[in-house]
């Protein structure tokens, strides 16, 4: 049985359909994504980010999130690799500022991870030091220097090989409200393996979804044939587990939106909610991809209005479709993603 989750710290909204990615050491990049309609904005340190820009795209992140509302759309963070030297810092310095809506946790193997990762969320690092306008860079400090910079002792976890940097300071640990709700992604087969796990794992784990190029290369996948029983896996995972169905991974190609169309028509067949996007012009091709059609919203109405007249139970439409719950609170989701259009 997956845990009671605790009080969430923003508000309550309706499921995403569009998670835009924006690089963390780009700030204008990432005040236009705010601009640009997504569901969520998720601020990259990872990727997106040159390893000599990691500790810029971390100040400029924290001074963005030190705002309430940072912009019209929640804000997310993808930080390091939880077994590499950032994470940490990453997540005990970016989980107690008021604009941070969530923490994406890449390359989650198991509920260990998710764990560790939920441990650093509560309890605060020391703030980043000295102010940074956001929309200016300045000198930084490389992540694990003190101030004098000379690199802090490494430690490595008991029964771990990874040596991970220390803070640059000593933290004052500092309970938070809550948890910032954690996403979980599965870029590996030992990831897919526990998926379930993974998505039960704590109360403060709100998602999991897909990172397929990862898995493509591990896998030695080539098209998306390949791809079908992980997806399948997540999918299954996430609604077994309580959760949101799990959002499409990114496509690539950002000028092939006939592709973006047909595999998000594809994803929304095997169960995916929204998409990942890269660049702005991929985000109305997912949104009208997931949003029901009038026909899918003719059809919900009037079963949701039949079952409504029988008052419950079992029944069948005129037209010969067989009615029971499952299908009125499928009706009821069409319904609900139906209000988006408007």
């Amino acid at each position: 049985m997956r845990p009671a989750s605790p009080p969430p710290r923003h508000a309550t909204v309706p499921t995403p359909l569009t998670w835009l990615y924006a690089p963390g050491d780009r700030p204008e990049v990432v005040a236009k994504a705010l601009a640009c309609g997504a569901d969520v904005v998720v601020v990259d340190l990872e990727d997106a980010v040159a390893p000599d820009r990691k500790e810029y795209a971390l100040r400029a992140t924290a001074e963005l999130l030190s705002a309430p509302a940072p912009g019209p759309c929640p804000v997310h963070v993808r930080v390091n690799a939880l077994d590499g030297p950032l994470a940490e810092t990453e997540i005990r310095t970016l989980a107690p500022l008021p604009g941070l809506a969530g923490l994406r946790l890449p390359k989650v193997q198991g509920p260990a991870d998710v764990h560790r990762a939920a441990g650093w969320a509560t309890t605060a690092a020391d703030p980043v030091p000295g102010p940074l306008p956001y929309a200016a860079e300045g000198a930084v400090r490389p992540a694990g220097r003190t101030l004098a910079g000379h690199f802090t002792p490494a430690r490595t976890a008991p029964g771990s090989t990874t040596a991970t940097l220390a803070p640059a300071a000593a933290p004052t640990p500092s309970a938070l409200p809550a948890t910032p709700a954690l996403f979980a992604l599965l870029e590996s087969a030992l990831g897919i393996e526990h998926a379930f796990a993974i998505a039960t794992a704590h109360p403060a784990l709100r998602g999991i979804a897909l990172g397929e190029a990862d898995l493509c290369g591990e896998l030695g996948v080539r098209d998306d044939t390949g791809l079908a029983w992980p997806r399948g896996r997540t999918v299954v995972a996430a609604r077994a587990a309580g959760l949101a169905p799990p959002p499409q991974s990114v496509y690539p190609d950002v000028h092939d939106l006939d592709g973006l169309t047909r595999t998000c028509e594809r994803g929304r067949a095997l169960g995916f909610l929204g998409r990942a996007a890269l660049h702005p012009r991929q985000l109305p091709v997912i949104e009208t991809a997931f949003l029901p059609s009038a026909e899918e919203i003719a059809a919900a109405r009037e079963t949701v209005r039949a079952a409504a007249a029988e008052g419950g139970g079992a029944l069948a439409l005129p037209d010969g479709r067989f009615v029971d719950a499952a299908v009125v609170a499928g009706a009821r989701r069409v319904l609900e993603l139906a209000e988006r259009r408007r």
